[in-house]
């Protein structure tokens, strides 16, 4: 998911930097959920994904 969402913020033109006055979150909390690494909170990701234009979606698995 951290690479969809670095993927979408280049392709936006957005820097690091932008991400972070837009959504208030910090440089390094944006640069580890690029990187996929843990600690993240579901509040900052949802935050970072609207943002961006991108919507979250869960599907119940096909057995």
């Amino acid at each position: 998911m951290g690479r969809d969402i670095r993927r979408r913020r280049e392709s936006l033109g957005v820097t690091l930097q932008q991400l972070a006055d837009l959504t208030g979150i910090g440089i390094n909390t944006l640069s580890r959920l690029e990187r996929g690494s843990s600690g993240v909170t579901l509040k900052t990701l949802l935050l970072v994904l609207q943002t961006l234009g991108l919507r979250l979606r869960i599907e119940a698995e096909r057995n």
